[in-house]
């Protein structure tokens, strides 16, 4: 028997499988388009769609486990559901789902309040899965990172609540972890929900003054203007995803994001090592170019 996981070819799907790979596990890696995305030898490409129920119920047939990643999209919860309902009606007793922290608190963002619904889902059929809420990431500063360097302006609205922004390496790394630790053991685990986070919360100040110190320069912090926020989102994405991603902010800048207490210590035990700080992940974009 397999795992099987669902959103492979994007960011964390993608470490998540060559996480397991390197593991010895065997995998399957559901996408729309077999072929264009590059796995490591073994992995099997199965071709579906969250929406398709036909291939789904197919990618689901011969797994023991499931990996749920579902991408931001208006029918958020409709694939969720329907992968959770099929994935039950195909007897899968463990399941790693990736949620976002604060579901349950930011009840007005849309993505927000559609991750809690399937948490309440998977509660409610006493379905044996890790929840994984991870914080921001802190690979969502790359998409702006020509910003601070040309105009030395950090420009994310995050404000002065604290943000236990999480590498993205770390998310997959704890779900590598917890799909193995379910996957191997003898008998179903009880379900459990994580918070995963970085080791340290980080101001809008703070981030600016960390990419100061990586480039050499003065970056100062844009300020916490959402409806800036959500025009310059809008000049190149859809409007429903950066209305959503303002309400995010809001919510960000009034609640922030910080992992329940312990959440750090438990994190490091998992991954057996310290979590990625956001100083070493800038330091690295900076080396990067």
């Amino acid at each position: 028997m397999s795992i099987l996981i669902t959103g492979a070819a994007g960011t964390i799907g993608s470490l998540v499988v060559h996480g397991l790979v390197a593991e010895g596990a065997e995998v399957r890696a559901l996408v729309r388009k077999p072929g264009t995305r590059s796995f490591p030898a073994g992995v099997a490409e199965v071709a579906g769609d969250l929406t398709d129920v036909a291939s789904l119920r197919a990618a689901l047939s011969s797994v023991r486990t499931l990996f749920l990643l579902n991408a931001v999209t208006p029918d958020e919860v409709t694939q969720a559901l329907l992968a959770l309902n099929l994935a039950r009606e195909a007897g899968i007793e463990r399941v790693v789902y990736l949620s976002v922290i604060h579901a349950d608190r930011y009840t007005n963002v849309p993505h927000f309040t559609g991750k809690h619904t399937v948490e309440r889902m998977i509660e409610s059929l006493d379905i044996a899965a890790t929840i994984l809420r991870p914080a921001y990431f802190m690979q969502n500063d790359l998409t702006v990172q020509h910003v601070i360097r040309d105009y030395g302006v950090y420009p994310m609205p995050i404000g002065a609540a604290g943000v236990a922004m999480v590498d993205t390496r770390d998310i997959a790394d704890v779900a590598v972890a917890e799909l193995l630790r379910r996957d191997r053991s003898q008998t179903v685990l009880p379900p459990m929900t994580l918070d995963v986070v970085g080791p340290q919360a980080l101001t809008g100040a703070a981030a600016a003054a960390t990419w100061s110190q990586a480039i050499g320069r003065d970056v100062t912090y844009g300020g916490t203007d959402l409806a800036a926020f959500e025009q310059q989102l809008a000049s190149f994405g859809p409007a429903w995803l950066a209305y959503d991603m303002r309400l995010m902010m809001a919510g960000i800048q009034k609640i922030g994001m910080q992992g329940e207490p312990g959440a750090v210590d438990r994190l490091q035990r998992i991954l057996g090592r310290p979590l990625r700080t956001y100083a070493a992940f800038v330091n690295e974009a900076v080396e990067k170019g």
